[in-house]
């Protein structure tokens, strides 16, 4: 398949604080494999991009930026937000301190990225049960007091990582035709109200008053 084989393209970033398995989730996505503990942290941005199917058979590019998650380099991550359609904001179950940021990053995708933007909660590492110090229910939570969805992933095991991103990617496209038909019909609507301008028109030239 070529890399002009779709029909949509949709940017996404996905925010975070540092470690909490960003950059892996998205090699999870593209490539099939788990980065590893031992990766190195990501400096300013990473790229990366995969096609995903629609239920009408349509096809959507999704161009996917990974944003550091340190203090120092958050100035470089803001300008990634800008024009993004698509969010997933990360915090890892296993980490409590990356779990209450998260309105840290919430307020900066407020402030920096599109008013429209889909953000999705994604709570990262649950192949790790047992060592859990955030639960589902705490997350979906949070998740539901600030307007967005809620999906559990391991970049390790892959589990929940594309349903992260169709689910939000989707969500997307269903906005963007509701948007659409919303112009549609005020357009028609704006139609519509022609012939009677045409009509007033017509009868002040034939002399009518007023």
């Amino acid at each position: 398949m070529t890399d002009f084989a779709y029909d949509y393209i949709q940017k996404f970033c996905i925010v975070g604080n540092s470690a909490v398995g960003k950059s892996s989730i998205l090699v999870q996505l593209t490539d099939k494999r788990f980065l590893g503990a031992g990766s190195e942290p990501t400096i300013g941005v990473e790229f990366g991009s995969r096609l995903i199917d629609l239920d009408d058979g349509r096809k959507i590019k999704l161009q996917i930026w990974d944003t550091a998650g340190q203090e120092s380099s958050r100035a470089v991550s803001r300008s990634y937000y800008r024009g993004a359609e698509g969010c997933l904001l990360v915090f890892d179950v296993l980490n409590r301190r990356s779990f209450l940021d998260l309105h840290i990053w919430l307020d900066d995708l407020k402030q920096w990225a599109e008013e429209e933007v889909v953000i999705i909660l994604v709570g990262n590492k649950v192949d790790s049960e047992e060592s859990r110090e955030v639960t589902s229910e705490e997350g979906k939570d949070w998740a539901r007091e600030n307007g967005m969805e809620y999906v559990e992933t391991s970049a390790k095991t892959g589990q929940g990582v594309e349903e992260a991103f169709e689910r939000t990617a989707k969500k997307i496209h269903e906005r963007l035709l509701q948007d659409r038909e919303k112009m549609a019909a005020k357009r028609k609507k704006q139609q519509g109200s022609f012939p009677s301008l045409q009509l007033g028109a017509a009868r002040k030239s034939a002399g009518g008053c007023c």
